[in-house]
């Protein structure tokens, strides 16, 4: 009897360790993911490149005197508009005057010694047709008339000299323009050619100059054709202000900066209200050509990985990477330039947790998360 007991207990045992042992088979699929979706659309892209910029004056000069002397007056107020002409310093004139008055003298008396010159010569060839005179008197008589009417030559350009230094003496404005803050007070030496007085430089029209890529000559040279008020932007130095003028392509420079691989591009700009200064730094705005109906899809939808740009497309229950090539970012949404269609749903938000071909169902991923963050702290 005891011996059948024993013999019932071992495949019970056996039985018991077979399914207490190997543990049960377990569901190793994942729930999905709950994600928010938005719909790719199409809608006006204007986007504007940005270049680093630098406002310069078309006309600049520098004033200063071509003679020597001490200034004796200066006729302008600083920082104000000039006209062209208008008088700016004297230098003492006073030598200048001598040396013109003289120059005239010396030129009249020239004139004088050549009538006296020309009279001899028509009264000796007079007498010489009466063989009243010898024929080597006659040769002196013209060779000092030649003499005489050389010397007038000289004295004239003498005057011409005299009238020139003493024009400099006064030094006037060359274009209209603003005038800056005086170099020189009154009573001051100046040296010709050394000596800076002032600037003067022309305010409208203004242009501002920037430095663009080689690679985008052909690009601006077709501005430069072809441009419309909106094309070229201007934002001031407070990075706030946008000028509301518009500009166009004045110049663009000989050559390429072989050392940079850029080339310097003058945008010109009306300047009326004298709102551009001479030296101010800014911001070019130019419109980029891939600028119209674009796809634009929220920039929090985009993750980056080495370098490349992907979103997560959602096809009914599955999550797809789609990888895509942006343009620029306008406000909190981004151009999308390829790698999407029009109607596409794209996923916002929880596919920090997807994977290419995970399951996916609509819902709010902030309240999950945040629903299991509590039941951690119970």
């Amino acid at each position: 009897m005891k011996n059948r007991y024993l013999f019932l207990i071992g495949p019970l045992a056996v039985l018991c360790w077979t399914s207490c042992g190997k543990p049960a088979k377990q569901n190793t699929a994942l729930p999905p993911t709950p994600v928010s979706v938005t719909e790719a659309k199409k809608a006006e892209a204007i986007y504007y490149d940005q270049y680093q910029g630098s406002v310069v004056a078309l006309n600049t000069v520098e004033l200063r005197s071509e003679v020597s002397g001490f200034i004796t007056g200066i006729f302008f107020k600083e920082g104000e508009v000039v006209t062209k002409g208008k008088e700016l310093y004297e230098i003492d004139r006073r030598k200048y005057i001598a040396a013109y008055d003289q120059a005239v003298a010396n030129l009249s008396s020239a004139e004088a010694n050549l009538v006296k010159a020309q009279k001899d010569v028509d009264r000796y060839n007079f007498l010489l047709k009466q063989d009243a005179v010898a024929r080597q008197t006659v040769d002196q008589a013209v060779a000092a008339y030649e003499t005489n009417k050389s010397q007038v030559a000289v004295a004239k350009a003498g005057v011409l000299s005299a009238k020139t230094d003493l024009s400099y003496s006064v030094i006037a404005a060359p274009f209209t323009g603003r005038i800056g803050i005086s170099q020189v007070k009154l009573g001051a030496q100046v040296t010709p050619g050394t000596t800076l007085l002032n600037t003067i430089s022309s305010e409208h029209p203004i242009a501002v100059d920037m430095v663009i890529n080689e690679q985008d000559i052909n690009r601006f040279y077709d501005l430069q054709k072809k441009s419309t008020d909106s094309t070229f932007k201007l934002q001031l130095s407070d990075g706030i202000t946008t000028y509301n003028k518009p500009g166009k392509i004045l110049a663009i420079d000989r050559g390429v900066n072989n050392q940079t691989g850029t080339i310097k591009v003058r945008i010109q700009f009306p300047n009326e209200d004298d709102v551009l200064k001479d030296g101010m730094s800014c911001v070019i705005k130019v419109l980029n050509g891939q600028s119209g109906n674009r796809i634009i899809i929220p920039t929090k939808a985009v993750s980056e990985q080495m370098g490349e740009n992907f979103v997560f497309v959602s096809l009914d229950t599955i999550a797809k990477q789609h990888k895509v090539t942006l343009g620029p970012h306008i406000g909190n949404n981004v151009v999308v330039l390829d790698g999407l269609q029009e109607g596409d749903k794209v996923i916002t938000d929880g596919f920090q947790r997807l994977r290419d071909g995970g399951k996916i169902t609509l819902g709010n991923p902030s309240a999950q998360k945040a629903s299991g963050q509590a039941k951690q702290g119970k």
